[in-house]
């Protein structure tokens, strides 16, 4: 009897010590990020997701409010005492952390493989030979439009130019329905859904962007003075004081049902999906004519990355490889719709105008923002400079040679392959 206690004892006490010791084993990631509205999404889902495949590894979510992060992360990191992994901006701030080696290289983990060249470009020294964050989300650029409005005045989506404006021209004529809602006070709304929207369909997404960047074409070019040839022409759609009209005021306008179209980022969705009381669509930009390849502005938004001091690199690449897995994909983009997976696993969207709007990568080249990698690093800011020009272009204060003319000069100025 004696002999079988001692046995217990000795049994519980071996399992209560395999138990400490598994748990002492246990990692916890912290994730520092600037998404705040975010925090139940990964609390509810993400999170759980992976620990249910990864046991030992716990993660905590930490954001920070959006206009404070840059500013918090940096004295985290400065003390020593920021997350195991960190949420990065697009380009150039990250770059710089990267640059101070407070962010790891991410040239040797698997899961980069899943990504483009496309998809890495905001995240990656000029080189092209360190990525730093794993890619997360982009968003894409289009026009997003009043299905019942559009059935209503008998309209079919517009595929190029000539039916773009045609589609307008009887809206306007029509009466009901604003053509399109967009304003220019907040400037750069004609620059990101304006330029860089219908951009690319002229200078040929990455095509153009990376010879623009090796100087082997200039913004004087008639690939990129010829989009401000076609924001000039939407002046005429726009309606009366466009040019004090807000952003807001826009998404009030379109989401009311006042406007039939409204150029879009794909960040719209959710807002507009619980304001407006109509069925929706979108259509990416028009091409030129009938035929011509398309492109759309499939712009990197948000990555992950590894702060270069964690004492937990390996636990830290397995959720940075996880994040390039299709399940990630799938219950992040369906968790944010108009947030979209930049892996190239396959992502089936929940959300019909998410769906819309990613199925456009099966159809178009993506391509990102022009003036974001490189191109604003000096002054004047090219990116600053493309909002002026577009809003001078719509308002018809400045030609778009004029326009091209002058940011062609400022980018000259500073930027030594577009000096020759």
């Amino acid at each position: 009897m004696r002999n079988t206690i001692i046995k217990t004892l000795l049994l519980c006490s071996t399992v209560i010590g395999t138990t400490t010791i598994a748990n002492a084993e246990d990692v916890t990631l912290t994730i520092e990020s600037w998404r705040n509205d975010d925090l139940s999404i990964w609390q509810d889902k993400i999170i759980p997701a992976f620990e249910a495949e990864n046991p030992g590894i716990k993660v905590k979510f930490t954001p920070s409010a959006p206009a404070e992060y840059n500013a918090v992360l940096n004295s985290k990191l400065e003390a020593g005492s920021a997350g195991d992994l960190i949420t990065c901006r697009p380009f150039d701030a990250s770059l710089s952390l990267y640059d101070k080696g407070q962010l790891a290289s991410l040239a040797d983990l698997e899961g980069m493989k899943n990504f483009s060249d496309v998809a890495k470009s905001a995240w990656i020294t000029d080189d092209g030979k360190n990525p730093f964050c794993v890619p997360m989300a982009s968003v894409i650029h289009g026009f997003i439009y009043n299905a019942d409005a559009f059935a209503e005045l008998g309209i079919e989506v517009p595929t190029t130019e000539a039916e773009f404006f045609a589609a307008l021209d009887k809206i306007k004529e029509d009466g009901s329905y604003l053509p399109m809602a967009m304003g220019t006070n907040d400037q750069w709304e004609a620059a990101t859904m304006g330029y860089n929207n219908i951009g690319p369909n002229y200078w040929k997404g990455e095509e153009g962007r990376i010879a623009l960047i090796r100087g082997e074409q200039k913004l004087t070019d008639e690939a990129w003075v010829a989009p401000y040839r076609q924001l000039a022409k939407w002046k005429d759609y726009l309606g009366d004081g466009f040019e004090a009209q807000t952003y807001p005021d826009s998404q009030n306008l379109f989401t009311l049902g006042r406007a039939a179209i409204y150029p879009a980022g794909s960040w719209e969705i959710s807002g507009f999906n619980a304001q407006a009381d109509f069925k929706m669509g979108a259509f990416f930009p028009p091409v030129q004519n009938a035929g011509d390849d398309c492109y759309i502005s499939d712009h990197t938004d948000i990555g992950l990355g590894m702060n270069a001091a964690t004492k937990n690199p390996e636990a830290a690449k397995t959720f940075l490889n996880w994040v390039g897995t299709s399940e990630f994909a799938s219950l992040y983009a369906n968790a944010l719709p108009g947030f979209f997976p930049l892996s190239d696993a396959p992502v089936t969207l929940e959300d019909p105008l998410a769906q819309e709007f990613i199925s456009w990568r099966g159809k178009c080249s993506s391509s990102i923002r022009s003036t974001y990698q490189i191109l604003s690093r000096g002054t004047p800011n090219l990116e600053n400079e493309t909002w002026n020009a577009s809003v001078a272009a719509i308002k018809g204060t400045e030609t778009p040679e004029e326009a091209g003319a002058r940011l062609q000069e400022g980018l000259a100025s500073w930027y030594k392959p577009q000096m020759k």
